[in-house]
């Protein structure tokens, strides 16, 4: 409850259930959020004592300062399919419960910026979306094609999903589409068909992310998928700037994009900053590498050098490797006095083809690191946290890390002016003083 609130006005407390909006049972968040956005309304209030309230409230729209023990107010919905790349697939057994947990949820397409398959939607969670105008939607696509999408979800009912998409194109609701390329499923022709099919919903899908699967070593039992090749990222590069070309030329907007990691699986150049599009697609690793390439080009621009001393170390991932050591020749250009070892981390627990730092576990960085010059700090991204803790995939501890390593852990954020901050210790996320 927010001090100085409309709800501690109303001497609402923890514990108190909402029971209904102007006699209509709340759903989930949404509707909450909807209804109390009137001018004025009735909430009828079940105090911890059992007595129900009726309270009449005149809030001119304003928020009313209440926060609910489950943040959507419902259950979160699990994923109906048995995708031939889902990821929590290839998990081992024995890690914290909540890793294996599929959501497939809309409502947190919304809150969080997740991929749906709209496989669990009912026509009646589409319309809530189009009475809502709630915006965007990230749809996890893979391909146009009915049948295959069958195949790829493993669900009788994943192709007809798709006129889902048609509809919300109808409402003007935005749409963001992801496609999780498939050596030899959905590349290719099938590729083809499905950039061409989506780009007909144009200006309301907005974008559409190409991202090569991926695949650790923890495959026996599931569909034998094939790394993407370097000679499959550059093909597939060359088809979406074709389409790229194409779509820009029409509607002014480059609309498919591929991921950094094809880029760098098939020694390409990075696209220059403006064929991103405003990078609505950072989430899926598009655009990532190019924006902090900017960010960190900026930040120095504004900083004039000096003759500091300091000696920090850096993990990352093997697909960030180079052009973090970019970075940091970058700013020893303008502060020589501050040394920097980086290590690129290999990915022993789920293989060697997984590169991205957001899947390194507690574990792979303490074996690879110990006994190596850290130097007065350890700097680690905040992907390779989970989300607003301080805790990697196998449940160790930064704490633990610290302890390991004997060295303090920093945790720093995406950004490039963070990273530049935070190898000049001019700021530190989530970390003792410098």
């Amino acid at each position: 409850m927010a001090q100085g609130s409309i709800g501690e006005e109303l001497e609402l407390e923890p514990g108190d259930i909402l029971l209904s909006i102007d006699g209509e049972e709340i759903e989930d968040i949404f509707d909450y959020d909807y209804m109390t956005d009137s001018e004025s309304f009735v909430m009828t209030v079940r105090k911890a004592n059992g007595e129900d309230w009726e309270l009449e409230i005149e809030s001119g729209g304003e928020d009313l300062g209440l926060t609910f023990e489950n943040g959507l107010m419902s259950d979160y919905r699990s994923c109906r399919n048995k995708c031939i790349f889902c990821f929590i697939d290839q998990m081992p057994p024995g890690m914290r419960e909540t890793l294996y947990f599929k959501d497939d949820d809309s409502r947190l397409s919304f809150l969080q910026g997740n991929y749906v398959t709209l496989t669990n939607m009912s026509d009646r969670d589409i319309d809530r979306i189009i009475r809502f105008h709630l915006a965007p939607i990230n749809i996890s696509v893979q391909t146009m094609n009915p049948e295959l999408r069958c195949k790829m979800l493993n669900n009788r009912f994943a192709g007809q999903a798709l006129l889902q998409v048609r509809k919300l194109y109808e409402a003007g609701i935005t749409m963001n589409g992801q496609i999780v390329l498939c050596r030899g499923v959905n590349d290719g022709e099938e590729l083809e068909r499905t950039i061409r099919d989506l780009s007909k919903f144009l200006p309301w899908m907005e974008s559409v992310s190409v991202v090569p699967v991926g695949l650790s070593k923890f495959r026996d039992g599931l569909y034998p998928l094939e790394a993407i090749t370097k000679e499959d990222a550059a093909r597939t590069i060359d088809q979406v700037e074709r389409w790229q070309r194409r779509l820009f030329k029409d509607h002014g907007n480059h609309f498919v994009h591929a991921s950094d990691e094809l880029y760098i699986l098939a020694g390409r150049e990075l696209p220059e900053a403006s064929r991103y599009d405003g990078y609505p697609q950072l989430e899926n690793g598009v655009g990532m590498i190019r924006l902090m390439t900017e960010e960190v080009g900026k930040a120095l621009e504004d900083l004039p050098g000096d003759d500091r001393k300091r000696e920090v170390s850096i993990a990352t991932g093997l697909l960030a490797y180079e052009y973090l050591k970019g970075y940091v020749e970058e700013i020893r250009g303008k502060f020589p006095g501050v040394k920097v070892h980086l290590y690129p981390v290999v990915n022993e627990f789920f293989g060697e083809r997984i590169t991205v730092s957001g899947l390194i576990t507690g574990r792979d960085l303490m074996a690879q690191l110990k006994g190596r010059e850290l130097g007065s700090r350890l700097l680690l991204p905040a992907c390779m946290f989970r989300s607003g803790e301080e805790v990697f995939l196998d449940d160790i501890t930064r704490q633990e890390v610290k302890t390991a390593l004997q060295v303090p852990v920093d945790i720093v954020k995406s950004s490039g002016y963070d990273f530049v901050k935070a190898v000049l210790g001019l700021s530190v996320e989530e970390g003792e003083a410098s």
